[in-house]
Protein backbone atom coordinates (compact mmCIF):
# COMPACT_ATOMS: atom_id res chain seq x y z
CA UNK A 1 0.00 0.00 0.00
CA UNK A 2 1.46 3.38 -0.95
CA UNK A 3 1.43 6.40 1.36
CA UNK A 4 -1.56 8.98 0.67
CA UNK A 5 -0.06 12.02 -1.67
CA UNK A 6 0.92 15.33 0.24
CA UNK A 7 -1.97 17.15 -1.97
CA UNK A 8 -4.65 14.85 -0.42
CA UNK A 9 -3.24 15.26 3.35
CA UNK A 10 -3.21 19.05 2.51
CA UNK A 11 -7.22 18.75 1.29
CA UNK A 12 -8.00 16.29 4.90
CA UNK A 13 -6.29 19.48 6.87
CA UNK A 14 -8.12 22.31 4.93
CA UNK A 15 -11.76 20.97 5.37
CA UNK A 16 -11.27 20.28 8.97
CA UNK A 17 -9.23 23.03 10.48
CA UNK A 18 -10.97 26.11 7.36
CA UNK A 19 -14.31 24.59 6.41
CA UNK A 20 -15.00 23.07 9.88
CA UNK A 21 -15.74 19.50 8.83
CA UNK A 22 -16.07 16.75 11.36
CA UNK A 23 -13.28 14.59 11.30
CA UNK A 24 -15.34 11.74 10.94
CA UNK A 25 -17.17 13.61 8.39
CA UNK A 26 -13.83 14.03 6.29
CA UNK A 27 -12.57 10.13 6.74
CA UNK A 28 -16.17 9.29 4.70
CA UNK A 29 -15.77 12.19 2.65
CA UNK A 30 -12.05 11.50 1.34
CA UNK A 31 -12.44 7.83 2.03
CA UNK A 32 -9.28 7.67 4.68
CA UNK A 33 -9.85 6.55 8.15
CA UNK A 34 -10.28 8.31 11.10
CA UNK A 35 -6.83 7.54 12.03
CA UNK A 36 -5.37 9.18 9.43
CA UNK A 37 -7.32 12.14 9.55
CA UNK A 38 -6.33 12.57 13.08
CA UNK A 39 -2.96 12.25 12.46
CA UNK A 40 -2.31 14.62 9.99
CA UNK A 41 -4.36 17.01 11.44
CA UNK A 42 -2.09 16.67 14.78
CA UNK A 43 0.74 17.19 12.41
CA UNK A 44 -0.78 20.30 11.22
CA UNK A 45 -1.18 21.91 14.10
CA UNK A 46 1.99 20.93 15.22
CA UNK A 47 3.52 22.51 12.86
CA UNK A 48 5.19 19.30 11.18
CA UNK A 49 5.13 18.35 7.16
CA UNK A 50 2.55 16.53 6.15
CA UNK A 51 4.40 14.88 2.84
CA UNK A 52 4.68 11.12 3.84
CA UNK A 53 7.71 9.75 5.41
CA UNK A 54 10.39 7.21 4.44
CA UNK A 55 8.62 3.64 3.91
CA UNK A 56 9.53 1.27 7.60
CA UNK A 57 11.71 -1.83 6.49
CA UNK A 58 15.33 -2.56 5.24
CA UNK A 59 17.09 -1.65 2.33
CA UNK A 60 18.03 -4.50 0.22
CA UNK A 61 21.14 -5.89 0.24
CA UNK A 62 21.02 -6.78 -3.61
CA UNK A 63 20.36 -3.78 -5.28
CA UNK A 64 18.71 -3.08 -8.70
CA UNK A 65 22.20 -3.29 -10.91
CA UNK A 66 23.39 -6.49 -8.65
CA UNK A 67 19.53 -8.37 -9.37
CA UNK A 68 19.89 -8.00 -13.12
CA UNK A 69 23.80 -9.48 -12.99
CA UNK A 70 22.44 -11.85 -10.93
CA UNK A 71 19.36 -12.76 -13.30
CA UNK A 72 22.12 -12.67 -16.06
CA UNK A 73 24.31 -15.11 -14.36
CA UNK A 74 21.03 -17.07 -14.04
CA UNK A 75 20.69 -17.28 -17.74
CA UNK A 76 23.83 -18.02 -18.87
CA UNK A 77 25.13 -20.30 -15.71
CA UNK A 78 21.90 -22.48 -14.52
CA UNK A 79 23.31 -24.92 -12.81
CA UNK A 80 25.80 -22.86 -10.83
CA UNK A 81 25.47 -23.34 -6.79
CA UNK A 82 24.99 -20.58 -4.72
CA UNK A 83 28.25 -20.22 -3.38
CA UNK A 84 29.49 -19.52 -6.65
CA UNK A 85 27.00 -16.72 -7.39
CA UNK A 86 28.12 -14.97 -4.18
CA UNK A 87 31.25 -14.95 -5.27
CA UNK A 88 30.44 -13.51 -8.41
CA UNK A 89 28.62 -10.92 -7.05
CA UNK A 90 31.29 -10.03 -4.95
CA UNK A 91 34.16 -10.09 -8.09
CA UNK A 92 31.38 -8.14 -10.26
CA UNK A 93 29.60 -5.69 -8.53
CA UNK A 94 31.66 -5.93 -5.25
CA UNK A 95 29.01 -7.20 -3.14
CA UNK A 96 29.18 -9.24 -0.06
CA UNK A 97 25.87 -11.44 0.24
CA UNK A 98 25.36 -14.77 1.96
CA UNK A 99 23.86 -17.86 0.48
CA UNK A 100 20.72 -17.24 1.98
CA UNK A 101 20.45 -13.41 0.46
CA UNK A 102 20.90 -14.86 -2.93
CA UNK A 103 18.73 -17.62 -2.96
CA UNK A 104 15.77 -15.14 -1.30
CA UNK A 105 16.28 -12.80 -4.72
CA UNK A 106 16.65 -16.37 -6.93
CA UNK A 107 13.06 -16.54 -5.40
CA UNK A 108 11.76 -13.45 -5.93
CA UNK A 109 12.37 -13.17 -9.54
CA UNK A 110 10.37 -16.66 -9.80
CA UNK A 111 13.23 -18.05 -10.60
CA UNK A 112 14.30 -21.97 -9.06
CA UNK A 113 16.93 -23.53 -8.23
CA UNK A 114 16.60 -27.10 -9.68
CA UNK A 115 17.97 -29.00 -12.20
CA UNK A 116 17.08 -28.52 -15.78
CA UNK A 117 14.60 -30.77 -17.21
CA UNK A 118 16.53 -32.42 -19.66
CA UNK A 119 18.79 -33.73 -16.37
CA UNK A 120 17.64 -35.97 -13.91
CA UNK A 121 18.27 -35.13 -10.33
CA UNK A 122 20.01 -38.59 -9.82
CA UNK A 123 20.17 -42.17 -11.15
CA UNK A 124 16.66 -43.47 -9.65
CA UNK A 125 14.72 -40.09 -10.90
CA UNK A 126 12.99 -40.75 -13.82
CA UNK A 127 9.60 -39.87 -15.80
CA UNK A 128 9.01 -44.00 -15.64
CA UNK A 129 6.30 -45.08 -13.77
CA UNK A 130 7.20 -46.15 -10.40
CA UNK A 131 8.47 -48.98 -9.43
CA UNK A 132 8.93 -49.95 -13.27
Amino acid sequence: MEAYSEDLRKKIVDAVERRGMGQSEAARTFNVSLSSVKRYVRKFRQGRSLSPGKAPGRRPKINEQARKLLEEDLKERPFVILQERCDYLRAVAGLEVSRSVVCRTIKRMDSTRKKGWRVPANATSGSGPPGG
